[in-house]
C-alpha cells in the first residue's frame, strides 16, 4: 500500500532554514509528480510546491517563491522541501501528497517558526 513518511520538521527562528523529507513506498515513485502541502492552525490546507516526475518542472505558491525549493531523488524514493528565510507565517504542519486517482497523505511534520 502507499505510504508517505515526512520528517525534518522542528522549531526554528525567523530567518532560519529547514529541510523536509518525504520517503515514499508502495507505488512506482518515478512515475508520479509529488507535492508538499501545509496547514496552519485554523486555516485550510494549501498547496506549497509541486515537482514533476523527473524533477524538470516545479511550481510554488506565491507565498514561498524564492524561499522554498522542492526537489526529488528517484533512486531514494524521496521528495525534499528546502525552506530558507523562514517566517512565523510559515508555521504549519507540512504534508507530502501523491495524487493517484485519489489523494494520499503522510501524517505530516510540524514546522514552528518562532523566537
Amino acid at each position: 500500500q502507499v505510504q508517505l513518511v515526512e520528517s525534518g520538521g522542528g522549531l526554528v527562528q525567523p530567518g532560519g532554514s529547514l529541510r523536509l523529507s518525504c520517503t515514499a513506498s508502495g507505488f512506482t515513485f518515478y512515475n508520479y509528480a509529488m507535492r508538499w502541502y501545509r496547514q496552519a492552525p485554523g486555516k485550510e490546507r494549501e498547496l506549497v510546491a509541486t515537482i514533476t516526475t523527473a524533477g524538470v518542472s516545479t511550481n510554488y505558491a506565491d507565498s514561498v517563491k524564492g524561499r522554498f525549493t522542492i526537489s526529488r531523488d528517484n533512486a531514494k524514493r524521496t521528495t525534499y522541501l528546502q525552506m530558507n528565510s523562514l517566517k512565523p507565517e510559515d508555521t504549519a504542519v507540512y504534508y507530502c501528497n501523491l495524487k493517484r486517482g485519489v489523494d494520499y497523505w503522510g501524517k505530516g511534520t510540524l514546522v514552528t517558526v518562532s523566537l
